[in-house]
């Protein structure tokens, strides 16, 4: 794909070998091929030794673990967050806990081998209140947090609505508004697209038999503008957890307009209004959960490497 593709291509290589959680990969093989960070994806690894040599190992090769906490068995067969309106809709729920839980052990990992950690997607106050102890105490710690759990909360979910059926789950407002503050005071670090395309057929089911998961690269910016434009984020802010602090958590060139850095920008507008349709959206996938909502602020031009790749 680095070799095809008209944007910069920066892998994360896998944790374990088959995403299982049991044997760790070549870390360092991996590392020299170009991989900016180790992660599992959407898979928790449950066993706390391989965790810990996984920090180790990237701490000594200068990686950061960036894994996305769920216990399994706390989550079960859980499809939203669980509260009063998941029992309203006579849903399974997913407790806070079961992100708190192998979050705060990890956290604690980080803290005994001065492994960079990158807690991936919280969506809970709980979570960031760990988070938040665990930078106090100087761990070399930071948190990312997907759009959808900045922009939607549970009562999003509707009547079964399985576009709304998420990883992690939409939560409650107030966690919702903790993450917000999360970010402002800096404990939330970054702000990611969670882009996660599913098959139509996979989410025309009954709600806890849909596949979990949405796109949300297209709906990204406009997403997170609405925090700017609603007075929730200064705009600097949000510039910042979108380009610069990822490119410095990461190791990556770019995300700055110093001189001499690489010319990768994006011209903006952030007050042009649009509607996401299902026909709008270039992805071939369409389960967006932002489907009809009406978003200010859109990409004009892309450049890389000095190169306009892509101009509406």
């Amino acid at each position: 794909a680095r070799d095809t593709a008209s944007v910069n291509i920066f892998p994360a290589a896998a944790i374990t070998k088959g995403l299982e959680g049991r044997e760790m990969t070549e870390f360092g093989l991996l590392r020299e091929a170009g991989a900016v960070a180790y992660t599992d994806g959407r898979h928790t690894i449950a066993n706390a030794l391989v965790m810990r040599r996984a920090l180790t190992y990237a701490r000594d090769f200068g990686g950061v673990i960036a894994h996305e906490t769920q216990d399994a068995d706390l989550a079960s067969s859980g499809v939203m967050n669980e509260g009063l309106y998941a029992s309203w809709l006579g849903l399974s729920g997913i407790p806070r806990e079961a992100e708190l839980i192998p979050l705060e052990r990890d956290l604690a990992l980080a803290r005994l081998t001065g492994g960079a950690y990158h807690a991936a997607k919280i969506s809970s106050a709980m979570a960031v209140g760990a988070v938040n102890r665990a930078k106090t105490d100087g761990a070399n710690v930071t948190a990312g947090v997907a759009i959808h759990n900045l922009s939607l909360n549970e009562n999003d979910v509707g009547e079964y609505r399985t576009f709304f059926r998420l990883t992690p789950p939409l939560r409650a407002e107030d966690d919702r508004l903790a993450m917000i503050e999360a970010i402002k005071d800096g404990t939330i670090d970054i702000i990611v697209s969670s882009h996660d395309p599913q098959d139509v057929d996979t989410k025309r089911l009954p709600f806890a038999d849909a596949a979990a998961g949405a796109i949300g690269l297209e709906t990204l910016l406009g997403a997170a503008l609405r925090l700017y434009h609603n007075g929730d984020m200064p705009l600097l802010r949000l510039i910042e957890t979108l380009s610069t602090a990822p490119a410095r958590l990461f190791g990556l060139p770019g995300g700055t307009l110093q001189p001499g850095a690489p010319a990768d920008l994006a011209v903006v507008d952030l007050d042009e209004p649009w509607i996401v349709s299902e026909s709008g959206l270039r992805s071939r996938s369409k389960n967006t959960c932002f489907e009809g909502a009406r978003l200010q602020g859109k990409v004009l031009r892309t450049v890389v490497a000095g190169r306009t790749v892509f101009s509406a």
